[in-house]
């Protein structure tokens, strides 16, 4: 007989919350709506349907646990998910429990925290440290501004202090790193492939140009934070990343085309000024497609800043007791290579932490996603002596 957590994240595993088709999530947020009023939360789902202009449902819920406590915890979750992708040895929306692995899309990230956050609560007496606000919202996959971001900006959900259930369960995260998306275009003109002479061919340009980048990916790379980075990283600090991810132009074979382009991701530093990072990159584009006389542009397409909570925060040291107190000594401290939920509420002045169960080699975003067993009892525990 499988334990609560693992029934509730077999019901959540079995509902397709595929972020890009925005599908399941009624019937999701449903669902958690249930399981939080039979643990006796107070559940209020909001919904910004009326401002994102696609119609498309977004039920956030949030289940409030009234302790008579002085201030109030955040624990933030979200139920929607990637797009599962090919090569699935086991059905991904069906939970496999293996060994001491559940499989499923989804099953690490991040409805493993709604799970474990449910059965921590279950397990809380009369009183407590902190009221409880357990958040399960939509579109965390696609930068959460209608799930968290709604909730903390547009409906100014207060409170005193959070966590963000979608980390990994061997370090307690305190800040995350920003991000940069954007376009660098390179113009040419179009011609017959068989007369190149009567064109001017942006391709080529565009690939002189891409490997100019090489030499301000490595200075990225040199920009270390002063925080640590996740177990397993190939350095100790947190360090800067710039990566090309998609590369296009042209339509036929026998055409040179009038344009090529390509898009990029900078990661910036949690304690990196965004702006800074920015300048840096567009002086570097500036100089590069003046000394290499190409007819290109930059466009920024993405920016959010990252956020770091000082680690000697009281709230830090808190969580970190809780760690202590399930696993016998504190976990280390460090930040995300990526950004999360925890933005929104570092923007208002509240502290945050991000800590979860999903492991490194989870394949979360992957074929075949699991959670480790173990680290969702851990998380559920972890929480409970948070809270109690």
């Amino acid at each position: 007989m499988l334990p609560y957590e693992l029934k509730v994240l077999e019901e959540l595993v079995s509902i397709n919350t595929d972020s890009i088709k925005k599908c399941g999530y009624e019937e999701c947020a449903s669902l958690i709506s249930e399981r939080m009023k039979e643990i006796g939360l107070k559940v209020e789902v909001f919904d910004p349907v009326g401002l994102t202009g696609d119609g498309k449902k977004r039920p956030n819920v949030v289940g409030t646990l009234d302790l008579g406590a002085d201030g109030t915890l955040g624990l933030l979750t979200h139920y929607d998910v990637v797009p599962p992708g090919e090569g699935w040895k086991r059905d991904p929306f069906s939970l496999t429990v293996e060994g001491d692995r559940a499989y499923g899309r989804g099953a690490a990230d991040d409805k493993s925290a709604i799970a474990a956050s449910l059965g921590a609560l279950s397990r809380i007496g009369e009183k407590g440290k902190y009221n409880v606000k357990l958040i399960a919202s939509p579109d965390e996959e696609v930068g959460g501004r209608w799930g968290i971001g709604y909730v903390i900006n547009d409906l100014n959900l207060r409170l005193d202090c959070g966590v963000v259930v979608d980390a990994m369960p061997d370090m307690v995260c305190v800040g995350a790193s920003g991000i940069v998306q954007g376009e660098v275009l390179v113009r040419g003109i179009q011609g017959h492939a068989g007369y190149p002479h009567r064109s001017d061919n942006p391709i080529p340009k565009l690939a002189s140009l891409i490997r100019e980048f090489e030499s301000f990916a490595r200075f990225r790379e040199r920009k270390l934070s002063k925080i640590d980075a996740p177990p397993g990283s190939p350095n100790k600090k947190l360090w800067g990343r710039f990566s090309f991810t998609i590369v296009g132009g042209g339509e036929k074979e026998n055409i040179i085309p009038s344009n090529a382009w390509t898009r990029f991701d900078m990661r910036v530093l949690p304690d990196e000024p965004v702006d800074e990072a920015k300048l840096e990159l567009i002086d570097f584009f500036n100089r590069t497609r003046e000394r290499l006389g190409i007819d290109a542009e930059l466009r920024i397409m993405l920016e959010d800043k990252g956020f770091l909570t000082p680690p000697e925060h009281p709230f830090v040291e808190v969580f970190l007791k809780a760690t202590a107190s399930v696993f016998g000594a504190p976990l280390p401290l460090g930040a995300s290579l990526g950004g999360d939920d925890g933005k929104f509420l570092a923007s208002k002045g509240i502290p945050v932490v991000s800590y979860g169960a999903i492991a490194e080699d989870s394949h979360f975003h992957g074929t075949d996603e699991f959670v480790y067993i173990r680290d969702l009892m851990h998380l559920r525990d972890v929480l409970v002596k948070l809270i109690s």
